[in-house]
């Protein structure tokens, strides 16, 4: 079973950036798809953005597309969410994982964005 860990999160400031990586345990992550999601406090989770396996299908959801961008590292096993702009509705739980709406047994990552 592939499974995925995510970093990077933190405090930060608006207008401020943070990059999250999401590290699988074996290179068979390569052929998946790959999904962030994020989980605001008191809301349901909601779905970020994804890569395809090539890394060369990224798509993003309205609230932050222009803002926040995908990629994969495919000799690392790893994907990355770049997050620039940030603003404090951004502050969340984020997840990777292998389906757009449900984050099975990730642990998540802390971003908080605040004055």
């Amino acid at each position: 079973e592939v499974r995925l860990r995510e970093s990077g999160g933190g405090l930060v400031q608006p207008g401020g950036s943070l990059r999250l990586s999401c590290v699988a345990s074996d290179s068979a992550v390569s052929v998946f798809t790959i999904y962030w999601i994020r989980q605001a406090p008191g809301k349901g989770l909601e779905w970020v953005g994804g890569v395809d396996h090539a890394g060369s299908s990224i798509d993003y959801a309205d609230s932050v597309k222009g803002r926040f961008t995908i990629s994969r590292d495919r000799a690392k096993n790893t994907v990355y969410l770049q997050m620039d702009n940030l603003k404090p509705e951004d502050t969340a739980v984020y997840y990777c994982s292998f389906s757009a709406n449900s984050i099975g047994r990730s642990q998540g990552t802390q971003v908080t964005v605040q004055s």
